[in-house]
């Protein structure tokens, strides 16, 4: 079976950024614990506030910043966290100056904004997040699952946003 074998596909409407935290906090109770999520949308899209409101249900407490500058920052959850933003990447070498390889080979939860900015590097997102800012500070999110982790995470998703 391949990656495309797998592929399963939902969308979500967030009315408000309360919605955005209850399918953070859904997909924190599958317990994310060794998989790749990707976000992807424009800037303002909400890529940084969803993965917060995540981190928070995960337990991470105290501030919680954007690695835009850093490019990683990392958590400790009772499992590892890496929350990646690759929006300056220009050069490949840079992921291997920075020793990605080694972080994506281990065990852990990878959430990674503007994925497209390391397309080829990383490996395939178990869960691609896909965020579009609608009117009235509403989104939707797209949601691809590429492999059984992931299929299990959107299926959590899905549950809890029909639960609402």
């Amino acid at each position: 079976m391949t990656h495309a074998d797998i592929l399963e596909t939902a969308v979500l409407h967030w009315a408000d950024e309360e919605a955005c935290a209850r399918a953070a906090r859904a997909l924190a109770k599958a317990r994310p614990e060794d998989a790749v999520i990707t976000l992807e949308g424009d800037l303002g899209a909400g890529k940084t506030t969803f993965t917060r409101f995540l981190l928070q249900a995960l337990g991470v407490q105290g501030r919680i910043k954007s690695p835009t500058y850093a490019v990683m920052e990392t958590y400790d959850v009772g499992w590892p966290v890496a929350h990646f933003d690759f929006y300056r990447f220009r050069d490949p070498q840079e992921w291997e100056d920075a020793g990605f390889r080694d972080v994506f080979s281990v065990p852990g939860l990878k959430l990674c904004e503007w994925p497209e900015k390391a397309q080829g590097l990383m490996p395939v997102a178990d869960l691609a997040i896909r965020l579009t800012i609608l009117e009235d500070c509403q989104r939707q999110a797209a949601l691809q699952a590429h492999t059984d982790a992931g299929r299990r995470l959107l299926r959590a998703l899905m549950e809890a946003h029909d639960r609402v």
